[in-house]
């Protein structure tokens, strides 16, 4: 948190300036990748991409809407800031190599503060073997704002885009959902209980997986390497960052398909479930509205069955159909509903 009294001194942002700023924060950078040509310290960083696709995505954090500093790390939150476009690239079946970060920062932080942040921006950039190659500083008048761009790089027959799923192929999604979104709840939930009572410490032990998903989250590399690996591709992918229901919906849609999914298959992990129970919450509706789980949703010819049984942490969950056939949720009571797209809009 911001107004911890027992920090070391710190260091006014006004000291160093814009570029003394950017120099602090990047001076021992190290460029990776042959295509990074030039980085950080001109009026523009240059990639040589001969032969391949270029992916590009951008994500912008505003505090107040996407994250709340009372219970989310500085650290935390650079590294959060890099994954979530990270997981746009691996959607696209493409690899990421480089990233520029823009920040916005209001007077109250420190050059403390702002090393923090980088330093979680620094330790997704080494794990996942991406360069920092540029990004711009800015004040603000009212908190701290994060803008990721992502560059990748793909084999022009390797991307997959979610508008290519065809009939009869089956719907798969890497790991569990809606543990991010229970994790979020929890966060909420300790936050008014400590801000209404100084006297009562938040209740967060026990609770570590689902915490992780919502505060630190990976993107789904291991699941792109494996395609590579077994020499499949999947027909059409798309990360979960809205909900399944919204990125279902955002294939059948692109795709002019329907689908039929069934709830007994969606994977929900156990401490989800156990923290929906506390909120009286169906583990149902976490999965298809919860969101920023950063899992692979994808769609691949039912030749590929055997292939997928390899891959661990892949659930198949239904399949594609006719578009007349509708987006369809088979429950456990054996009931056909529609699904609707309920997640989290920012507008």
């Amino acid at each position: 948190m911001m107004n911890d009294n027992n920090r070391s001194p710190q260091t006014s942002l006004s000291e160093l300036g814009e570029f003394g700023l950017i120099r602090h924060l990047t001076s021992d950078i190290v460029l990776k990748h042959k295509s990074s040509v030039k980085g950080i310290g001109d009026d523009a960083a240059l990639l040589d991409y001969p032969d391949k696709l270029m992916v590009l995505t951008t994500d912008l954090l505003v505090e107040g809407i996407h994250f709340n500093l009372v219970y989310t790390p500085l650290k935390h939150l650079g590294y959060k800031s890099v994954i979530v476009n990270l997981s746009d690239i691996y959607a696209m079946n493409a690899i990421p190599r480089q990233i520029t970060v823009c920040i916005a920062i209001s007077s109250r932080f420190t050059l403390e503060d702002i090393e923090e942040l980088y330093s979680g921006i620094r330790l997704a950039c080494d794990k996942y073997e991406v360069d920092l190659v540029g990004g711009d500083t800015s004040s603000s008048l009212t908190g701290l704002m994060i803008s990721v761009t992502a560059v990748g790089e793909a084999e022009k027959n390797e991307t997959v885009l979610r508008s290519t799923a065809g009939i009869n192929d089956l719907v798969c999604v890497s790991g569990n959902l809606g543990a991010a979104y229970m994790g979020l709840q929890l966060l909420e939930r300790e936050k008014e209980v400590f801000m209404n009572s100084n006297d009562i410490q938040p209740v967060l032990t026990g609770w570590e997986y689902i915490l992780g998903r919502q505060l630190k989250p990976e993107a789904r590399r291991d699941i792109i390497r494996k395609f590579k690996e077994l020499g499949m591709k999947p027909t059409a992918m798309i990360d979960i960052s809205d909900g399944l229901s919204s990125e279902i919906l955002h294939i059948c849609n692109g795709s002019n398909t329907g689908c039929r999914l069934i709830e007994e298959k969606i994977p929900v992990a156990a401490q989800t479930r156990e923290m929906a129970a506390e909120f009286n919450i169906d583990p149902l509706i976490c999965a298809l509205n919860g969101g920023e789980d950063y899992e692979l949703l994808f769609t691949v010819a039912q030749s590929d069955y055997d292939k997928l049984q390899s891959i661990p942490d892949i659930s198949i969950i239904g399949f594609i159909t006719a578009p007349e056939e509708g987006v369809k949720l088979l429950t456990s009571a054996g009931q056909l509903v529609t699904i609707t797209a309920q997640g989290w809009k920012s507008l």
